[in-house]
């Protein structure tokens, strides 16, 4: 490794503009990384090529500030910078887990060992998030991935309330519950260009689904998130209620089960989701809770994540 190399990041992630101040945990962990020297870097996913033989991007340097109505600066203009000049590259766009998005990984692959890529684009790449839960199938509730509509309507069957949800989108989008009473087939033919995933409906979701955060395949805190107003989606995003919360039910055994696992397929930054009993997602691509486990804990994750960060690649 470089140790003349100047500490900083880049962030490759969706427009800053945009971003919900109020749960963003890319911003948190940038923050972070300037408050320990790090310059940061910042492009969009379209911003990423290939010139001469290296990977480069184009975007602006950034200075971060902790006020939600101006909570960031460009510090350069528009510039080109090489991907190699960093010591980390932060993956962290949101899905669609699309052709775009695996063909930035393909693109992230090529850098050298000396920056290291987080999460792990091979690893993101293979751990397909509702598929990967596949690997602990003993914590899933009864699912089903199909483009069948017959297959389908056989499960609602035997299940009797059911969610149908695509594999590749994110933040609740796409999300039904059907039972037999209003099974709506039209709905679902929209998506099945795809297989879909299909899942025995959970009851405990009235009390919320449960982010749980891993470092390095450790866990590191948790938050329940509580759809409002018979909502059934507790995203955030969908406008879920952050509620503090213990490991109940199955958690210490998911945690166990799965820690090593995460760690093995270098998935450093990972978020999962539990209802009850029940792993239902394991977020690879850009797992987000930070700051709300933060509030109600009174704890600073960021601090952890990094600490754990530079440990693993002995920059501390």
């Amino acid at each position: 490794r470089n140790f003349l190399m100047k500490k900083s990041i880049a962030i490759q992630m969706d427009n800053i503009e945009k971003i919900d101040y109020e749960f963003d945990t890319s911003f948190l962990i940038g923050y972070e990384a300037q408050a320990r020297g790090y310059d940061i870097f910042y492009y969009n996913p379209k911003d990423l090529f290939i010139k001469e033989n290296t990977i480069q991007a184009s975007g602006y340097y950034l200075e971060l500030l902790l006020d939600e109505k101006n909570y960031f600066n460009f510090k350069s203009s528009k510039i080109i910078s090489k991907l190699e000049d960093f010591q980390f590259v932060f993956l962290r766009q949101d899905p669609p887990f699309d052709m775009n998005y695996i063909t930035s990984t393909y693109i992230l692959d090529l850098l050298p060992s000396s920056t290291i890529v987080v999460n792990d684009p091979t690893a993101v790449r293979n751990s397909t998030e509702k598929l990967f839960t596949f690997n602990f199938k003993e914590f899933m509730p009864p699912t089903l991935v199909t483009k069948d509509l017959k297959i389908i309507e056989e499960f609602l069957d035997q299940e009797e309330d059911i969610i149908t949800k695509p594999l590749y989108g994110n933040g609740g989008e796409g999300i039904h519950r059907f039972d037999k009473s209003n099974f709506n087939s039209k709905i679902l033919e929209e998506y099945l260009h795809l297989p879909i995933m299909i899942q025995k409906f959970i009851n405990e979701i009235e009390h919320g689904d449960r982010r749980i955060v891993f470092f390095d395949g450790e866990y590191f805190g948790s938050v329940a998130r509580i759809p409002q107003d018979g909502n059934l989606k507790a995203n955030f995003h969908a406008g879920g209620k952050a509620s503090k919360t213990d490991l109940v039910y199955r958690d210490k055994e998911i945690i166990e089960n799965l820690g090593p696992k995460l760690k093995e397929h270098n998935l450093f930054f990972v978020g999962i989701d539990i209802i009850g009993n029940y792993l239902t997602e394991i977020n690879v691509t850009s797992p987000t809770g930070l700051k709300q486990i933060n509030a109600l804990n009174n704890v600073k994750l960021e601090k952890d994540f990094w600490d754990k960060l530079e440990a693993k690649y002995k920059l501390v």
